[in-house]
């Protein structure tokens, strides 16, 4: 598995779903210099814990939006696949409701590129091209700042959902960060105390906790 914090996110041009509109060549890149992204991947449309994922990120878009974080997914589905989920019920399964953009990678490029992809091309013993393994996204996500640079990343197995409340969290110390110079300890969350970054900093922290 790939570690691309402290690195540039892979750039793409891909379809996404917004709004209920088709966006093509949609890219990262818009965000440059004016937002964070919290870039997410999850498995497929019209399954089991991706919803209950999808959704509750909306559920909480009014504090990414004043995060000034635009927040994306992306699985391994079309467009029409995202459209289709798009406009199904919540009662019937679907994510009806959700605004935010939704990248397809069919090609698997894009999940290929930042390393989530269950799986991989290989070539039997009769020289066939083969995939081995899931040809889906693993439960991916990438917080990337206004440079355009991973500062965090996690990735779930299928099974397992992701924390909202966590990504919240680690937007926060990022922010944290950049506005007062100070590193956050374990278990720190807004409104909680940081420390500077220096054996006197560290020693009066733990002094004081």
């Amino acid at each position: 598995m790939a570690v691309l914090v402290g690195k540039k996110a892979p750039s793409f041009k891909a379809t996404a779903v917004e709004n209920g509109e088709f966006v093509e060549n949609f890219s990262l890149e818009q965000y440059l210099g004016k937002k964070y992204v919290l870039f997410y991947f999850y498995p497929m449309d019209f399954t089991f814990v991706c919803p209950t994922e999808i959704i509750a990120f909306q559920e909480r878009m009014e504090e990414f939006e004043r995060k000034n974080v635009a927040v994306v997914g992306c699985s391994t589905d079309t467009h029409f696949s995202h459209f289709a989920w798009l406009n199904t019920p919540k009662d019937q399964g679907g994510i009806e409701g959700v605004n935010y953009p939704l990248v397809a990678d069919a090609t698997k490029t894009i999940a290929t590129n930042y390393d989530v992809l269950a799986g991989h091309y290989d070539y039997n013993e009769e020289g066939e091209m083969i995939f081995v393994g899931d040809p889906v996204a693993y439960r991916g996500l990438f917080l990337i700042d206004k440079e355009g640079v991973v500062r965090h990343q996690v990735v779930n197995d299928m099974p397992l959902g992701r924390s909202v409340d966590e990504a919240l969290r680690m937007i926060d110390a990022l922010q944290y960060f950049e506005e007062k110079g100070e590193v956050c300890p374990a278990n720190w969350s807004e409104g909680k105390e940081g420390m500077q970054a220096t054996k006197e900093g560290v020693s009066s922290y733990l002094a004081n906790h």
